[in-house]
């Protein structure tokens, strides 16, 4: 019987839950860099002139440096009537009961009101707040206005579907397997069912359908700027069924890694740290009853080969599925024995696999000919293994000149720093521009509810705190790598103002300039105008995220993040006594009908 007790195989995933399609694309800030002399770090942060960046005598090089303190100048792009706006909305969200209720509110409102009624109270409080407008006519002047403050525009049609329908569901006949290997639920499609068929038939349309519409976004971001992104979501050009079943492989294959780094006295040491012996993986193998000769294969790949390999090396097996077949093997627990890794991963799902990675190709073909970058959106972690893995297959291809296509990280989870570091690493060996968005993540309520009903470990950071750490030791280890070869790329969006100064001090350390464009920011359309538009004044590279779309199609785009953003509404006093503080000096100084000079 195989014993596997030093290392869980269990993944955290759980079962499949659609998700929506958005699209965005931008406009880049185009303003004049503002830089002081001084000796960096916290010397240059707060300490501003009016436009929004300070002088600091000094004999050290030259430091950015930005205030996020001075009202006026922070939003001196808005009228008095958005900054009220602002404190009314920022209070409404700070109430649990409104944000918790979200949905069944705006109903009532709904039949109180009459669609009329209710359109209207909706532009004056939260879709005047955190939407830009219908369409793209009306959004112009909001992006222009920002434009002329150094603040660039991701433009998010928030209009969303849902990909995993009951009508779907119904058509593929599907049945559910529980995995306890993966610690997850996987879907098998019942095959030869004239209606299975059609079913999958129609979702591969639809994904077509869906990249047609990305192709629409990246060609009318590249009419915007020569820096533009535009943003896509996997879930939209793949089935989630596939990203699910897919996700669960990979996770078997990195769990069984870190299984046999236990054996060899390795546990616990992080991802990037372990190496195996080959002899003795090739020994430990044997006793489970694998066969196939792993030394023989990679001492095969590398003139060098030191005897050792890695997780890189271990993923390269994978890469050469086809001609591998016999390697890929797990152990399943249950059974007591070695299986094949791939054994339910059939032709159909090789097929799905080409399909979408046609897609990407012909939607980054498009976005090199526009002049524009893709950003692949972070989606629940069930799927982010497969998200993941496609995205790095297309950065391999089209970042080798310039990035491309960016991935997004979510420092929200346990493993993000391993994630980082080892696409890092692979980027470096293979000689291609490693180019990421940094978040704290959005899906943190249904991933702890989900591991507590399945049973798995919380893939979530125990608390804010820890996520912070995360997060910031992940920036400074891309930030570094741009330092040492300057062929990595970094966003860093987030609401965090001490992130915000944390990421300045450690450009001006590392000497990283803001005309290179190697970090940017982004904050979301409504949120943390004391942060986005000074770093625009400052002449830095930063973009709000503006969502658009017809009130009734965004209305669950504005409840999804209403419920992401809770803590941070709740905890937003400094952005309210900043808004207050504005009002009143405006008040005082006979300047409350200030209208914004574009």
């Amino acid at each position: 019987m195989i014993r596997v007790k030093t290392v869980s195989l269990a993944g955290s995933h759980g079962p499949l839950s659609g998700r929506g399609l958005r699209f965005t694309f931008s406009s880049a800030p185009r303003s004049p860099i503002n830089r002081c002399s001084g000796a960096g770090g916290e010397r240059g942060l707060g300490n501003g002139s009016s436009s929004g960046s300070s002088s600091v005598s000094g004999s050290g090089a030259t430091k950015i440096c930005v205030n996020f303190d001075q009202t006026q100048e922070a939003y001196k792009s808005k009228d008095s009537l958005e900054l009220l706006r602002s404190l009314v909305v920022f209070k409404l969200c700070s109430y649990d009961f409104l944000v918790d209720r979200n949905r069944e509110i705006m109903t009532l409102g709904k039949k109180i009101l009459g669609q009329t009624g209710f359109n209207q109270l909706m532009k004056m409080t939260f879709y005047g707040q955190f939407v830009a407008g219908e369409d793209h006519v009306a959004i112009r002047p909001l992006i222009r206005k920002n434009q002329a403050f150094g603040v660039g525009s991701v433009l998010d049609y928030s209009v969303e579907e849902d990909i995993n329908t009951e009508a779907d569901d119904a058509s593929a006949a599907q049945e559910e397997s529980a995995d306890k290997n993966l610690g997850q639920t996987t879907h098998t499609a019942h095959g030869g069912g004239g209606a299975a068929a059609r079913g999958r038939v129609d979702k591969e349309a639809k994904c077509d359908q869906h990249m047609e519409t990305f192709i629409k976004c990246i060609k009318a971001s590249g009419g915007s700027s020569s820096e533009g992104f535009s943003a896509i979501k996997m879930t939209a050009l793949a089935e989630p069924e596939f990203l699910l079943r897919f996700s669960g492989v990979l996770v078997k294959w990195r769990r069984f890694f870190a299984f046999l780094a236990a054996q060899q006295g390795q546990d616990g040491m992080e991802v990037s740290e372990q190496s195996l012996e080959l002899r003795q993986t090739q020994e430990i193998l044997a006793k489970l009853d694998a066969k196939g000769d792993f030394y023989d294969w990679f001492s095969g790949k590398k003139e060098d080969f030191s005897g050792t390999i890695d997780m890189l090396d271990w993923n390269s097996l994978f890469d050469d599925r086809a001609k591998n077949y016999d390697l890929l093997v797990v152990p399943n627990v249950e059974l007591g024995e070695m299986e094949q890794m791939l054994k339910n991963f059939t032709e159909k799902e090789e097929i799905q696999m080409k399909r979408i990675l046609q897609r990407l190709d012909v939607l980054a073909k498009h976005a090199v000919q526009s002049g524009v970058r893709l950003m692949v959106d972070a989606e629940q972690t069930y799927f982010q293994p497969a998200i993941s893995r496609l995205t790095l297959e297309m950065q391999r291809i089209y970042n080798r000149e310039k990035p491309v296509i960016f991935n997004t990280y979510q420092c929200y989870l346990k493993e993000a720093f391993d994630t980082v570091s080892m696409d890092v690493e692979l980027s470096r060996r293979e000689g291609w521009h490693f180019a990421a968005k940094l978040v704290r993540g959005a899906y943190m309520h249904q991933e702890r509810e989900r591991a507590k009903e399945l049973g798995y470990e919380d893939p979530i950071n125990p608390d804010y705190e820890s996520t912070n750490r995360m997060y910031h030791r992940c920036l400074d280890h891309i930030l570094e790598e741009i330092a040492t070869n300057r062929k990595a790329n970094v966003m860093v969006a987030s609401h965090n103002e001490e992130t915000i100064k944390h990421t300045i001090n450690r450009m001006n350390e590392l000497g990283l300039l803001p005309s290179e464009s190697k970090v940017s920011f982004g904050q979301l359309l409504g949120m943390c105008d004391q942060i986005s538009f000074p770093l625009g004044q400052a002449g830095l590279p930063v973009y709000k995220y503006v969502p658009y779309g017809p009130i009734n199609d965004v209305l669950p785009y504005l409840s999804r993040r209403a419920q992401e953003n809770q803590g941070f509404m709740k905890g937003a006093q400094k952005e309210r006594e900043l808004l207050w503080e504005e009002l009143k000096r405006r008040l005082l100084s006979g300047e409350l009908f200030h209208r914004p000079v574009c």
